[in-house]
């Protein structure tokens, strides 16, 4: 039988703090969210693994999906500087378990998944787990939620190829849009800021995650 509390406790001290995680609200979060209860029970016993965990598989053109690495969660997370008061979307929640940190952290979050099924079997976990201000609605993960934007802090949930200029739009003066940008094995973590109608950007570090639905760009015929 494995005791869940416990590995969460090693996952957080060897995966999260040593990894200059040192905001205490993420940490405790993660100390206390049951990671596991957001996967299919047949998944649950690697949970706590320090490793991308498939939770459906490529089909359709679209690439297979995962529950990310809590390390590279945790850090995207501490580099969007989250405030109580803030309103945040998350693009790719396939588990609902990155929406239930941010819900901790943020006021309210809507979470926007492109896959119905992923979709609804987040919807249920967080619901199970009694965490009501987030909201999960589907929809094309590259278009943003604009019917309720702007946001504070958007989150993307995978690494994407470009970031389309809805995203950015969808930001309030001073909000944050925090996601890997490419897809190679030490991809850059980015920040971009809105401020004065420009958005500047910033790596905060390396890393690789797997990609997200709708980001790929077009490709044209090379002579």
């Amino acid at each position: 039988m494995i005791d869940f509390a416990k590995a969460r406790t090693i996952m957080v001290d060897t995966q999260i703090r040593t990894e200059s995680v040192t905001d205490h609200d993420i940490i405790a979060a993660m100390s206390e969210i049951p990671r596991e209860m957001f996967l299919a029970p047949a998944l649950r016993p690697f949970a706590y693994i320090d490793d991308d965990i498939l939770v459906k598989d490529a089909e359709g053109g679209n690439p297979a999906r995962y529950l990310i690495r809590p390390t590279p969660l945790a850090r995207m997370l501490q580099a969007a500087e989250i405030g109580q008061s803030d309103f945040a979307l998350i693009v790719g929640s396939p588990t609902g378990y990155a929406a239930a940190v941010l819900a901790r952290l943020a006021g309210s979050v809507v979470a926007l998944e492109s896959d119905e099924a992923l979709a609804a079997s987040a919807s249920e976990a967080l619901t199970e787990q009694g965490i009501d201000n987030v909201a999960v609605v589907t929809g094309p993960l590259e278009a943003g939620y604009p019917s309720e934007a702007p946001y504070d802090v958007i989150l993307l949930g995978g690494a994407v190829e470009e970031i389309p200029q809805p995203l950015f739009e969808q930001l309030k003066e001073g909000g944050r849009l925090v996601g890997v940008l490419g897809y190679g094995r030490a991809a850059p973590a980015m920040v971009f800021t809105h401020t004065d109608d420009d958005f500047g950007g910033r790596p905060v570090f390396d890393v690789h995650l797997p990609p997200l639905p709708g980001f790929q760009r077009p490709r044209s015929f090379v002579f």
